[in-house]
């Protein structure tokens, strides 16, 4: 039996640089020994089919080959469709509702704790909102994300040390989803 899954590279082909084709991603995808391989626009989401259940084995292994063919390393999250379905049916804002620019997910490697964003004072960016969620972080930013002073907030790099973080407006998390079906 295998598994759908959706490899989220993070920080490629953005401005010109870190670029990874995606006709050479998918090779790559399918000279592991994966299946079903399809890549969604040129920012770094590619989805397979594959027996193991090992997400962070998967990451690591592509990690590795994008590092042998390209000559860097890509941080890249992989989560099976099960857990995108349950993340975007988890959201907390009215995404039907909403515009796909005016909502965005960030996956992150582990689980987040309140405690990491306490230094974030919430009502001052209204109304823009932040929820945590499994792995996720849902963000309302009503005028989009390049005018986001929440989104510049949660940037910054001390929160999320250690931890592996990537963002996909709510457009590509409802293809991500699509894609992953059984």
């Amino acid at each position: 039996m295998t598994t759908r899954y959706a490899a989220l590279l993070r920080g490629i082909n953005v401005g010109g640089h870190r670029k990874v084709p995606m006709a050479e991603l998918r090779s790559l995808l399918e000279q592991l020994g994966h299946s079903d391989v399809a890549s969604y626009l040129q920012s770094g989401n590619v989805v397979f089919s594959s027996p193991s259940d090992d997400e962070q084995e998967l990451a690591a292994g592509l990690e590795r080959a994008i590092e042998r063919a390209f000559g860097f390393r890509v941080d890249t999250l992989v989560r099976s469709g099960a857990y995108l379905r349950a993340v975007a049916e988890d959201c907390p804002f009215p995404a039907a509702e909403l515009e796909a620019k005016q909502l965005h997910l960030t996956y992150f490697s582990e689980p987040v704790g309140a405690d990491r964003l306490a230094a974030i004072d919430a009502p001052a960016y209204l109304p823009e909102e932040f929820r945590l969620g499994d792995r996720a972080l849902y963000l309302y930013a009503p005028d989009g994300l390049g005018r986001s002073k929440l989104a510049e907030a949660l940037a910054r790099p001390s929160l999320f040390k250690g931890i592996v973080a990537t963002t996909r407006n709510w457009n590509t998390v409802v293809k991500l989803v699509e894609l992953t079906r059984d």
